[in-house]
């Protein structure tokens, strides 16, 4: 018994450290720092790059919005991959003035192996480009957001991340869960760690790459999060990411639980293959480059199924040490609440914070706060079943939310 106290200590240590480290860089989120200094003058070229599958019922409004960008139209072409595509998302995009790239590949359906086969063409024709950004299908883009990266080209950045919001947060509980989500993620943990100097990630959709970065390997990556390990490859080599909270693009979530569920178990597992590749080069980098920034990365990686796993060690240590002690049912309903409650009302308070600080509107997201920790909640129970069973397949998520940027704003 002395060992199993022991270890419940260690663990607690553990847990603890770790989330009063997550506290502290998220304070950082708070503090206004100083503009960075322009490093050169000059209006950039750049392609914009739909992948999408089978996206007819939204395309239009995306390829619209990136015409009405307030940027010198002569500085940015618009290219749309109709991947695999049967509907008429190419004859959309094409009729609203898009390039469209057709491609057909059964075996290699997924949106990183699209960005590869496109951009390796680029490269090889060497497209007068300065940068590239990358739109997911279901998109609208805010009308600043290309002035808004070119910016932070001339301020000397190379990759940048925009800000990720939610074109549909009050469709449903789910799909208010994900703009909390997300908006949480903006403040807390990409804004927190650009401020103090450390690398936010790359986030799915809404983000730039100057050209030349991939010219030498192309866009290589394995994983079924092409994003994170695009991320974590950079901050292996030594790179920090840059983060633009002006560059909004506004994503469309799953209304519907099951789609949502088919989503994260997605991410969940992409999760665990980067965790499965990068986390021995991660280590490394942090005993090569010996920064806080590769550090930061590693402790990603390892902060979520790890920390999940002993987290789930720590609770099952508990309640062996509660009946060993002869304690009764009551006890262990007590012992449990003192978990659960806290659990319940600290996403809750946490997405309050959040959206008065972002004055984001709270009356139309009251549902959607209440029902925030069973998503979660539910998240948990998708990592529980991804340490078990991880299905690779990539299932489509249907988008049908047809809104224009002026209607979001």
């Amino acid at each position: 018994m002395e060992y199993l106290y022991m270890l419940q200590q260690a663990l607690v240590w553990i847990i603890t450290i770790f989330w009063i480290y997550q506290l502290v860089i998220s304070i950082c989120s708070l503090v206004k720092l100083k503009d960075k200094p322009i490093l050169e003058e000059k209006v950039n070229r750049f392609m914009m790059i739909i992948p999408a599958h089978n996206e007819e019922k939204v395309i239009g409004p995306l390829v619209e919005s990136l015409k009405n960008q307030s940027y010198p139209k002569d500085c940015y072409d618009i290219y749309v991959i109709a991947d695999n595509c049967t509907d008429r998302t190419a004859e959309i995009a094409e009729k609203l003035g898009a390039k469209v790239f057709k491609r057909f590949d059964e075996e290699h359906k997924t949106k990183g192996y699209a960005l590869q086969w496109f951009l390796d063409q680029k490269i090889k024709e060497d497209a007068p480009y300065d940068a590239f950004c990358i739109f997911d299908a279901d998109n609208i883009v805010d009308t600043n957001f290309l002035k808004a990266m070119n910016k932070k080209l001339c301020q000397g950045e190379d990759v940048v991340q925009g800000y990720r919001d939610i074109k549909n947060p009050t469709d449903s509980w789910v799909s208010a869960g994900y703009a909390i989500f997300y908006w949480t993620m903006n403040r807390f943990y990409h804004l927190a760690r650009y401020n103090v100097g450390l690398s936010p990630l790359i986030n799915g959709t809404g983000f730039m790459v100057r050209f030349d970065v991939i010219k030498p390997e192309g866009w290589q990556t394995k994983t079924l999060t092409e994003d994170i390990e695009f991320s974590l490859k950079r901050i292996i080599n030594g790179k920090k990411l840059g983060w633009a909270t002006d560059a909004i693009v506004y994503d469309e979530q799953p209304v519907g639980f099951k789609q949502s569920w088919k989503q994260r178990t997605r991410w969940t597992v992409g999760h665990i293959q980067c965790m499965g590749e990068y986390t021995k080069p991660l280590a490394a980098a942090v005993k090569e480059h010996k920064t806080m920034m590769n550090f930061d990365g590693l402790l990603y990686i390892i902060g979520s199924i790890p920390m999940f796993i002993l987290t789930l060690i720590l609770l099952a240590l508990n309640f062996v040490i509660y009946a060993a002690n002869g304690m009764t049912s009551l006890d262990l309903l007590i012992n449990c609440l003192r978990y659960l409650i806290p659990t319940f009302l600290i996403p809750i308070a946490t997405a309050l914070l959040i959206m008065t600080l972002d004055r984001k509107p709270i009356k139309p997201m009251l549902k959607g706060l209440l029902c925030y920790p069973l998503f979660l909640g539910s998240w948990l129970l998708i990592n529980f079943k991804c340490l078990f069973k991880r299905d690779t397949s990539w299932d489509k998520i249907e988008h049908g939310r047809n809104i224009k940027i002026n209607e979001v704003n």
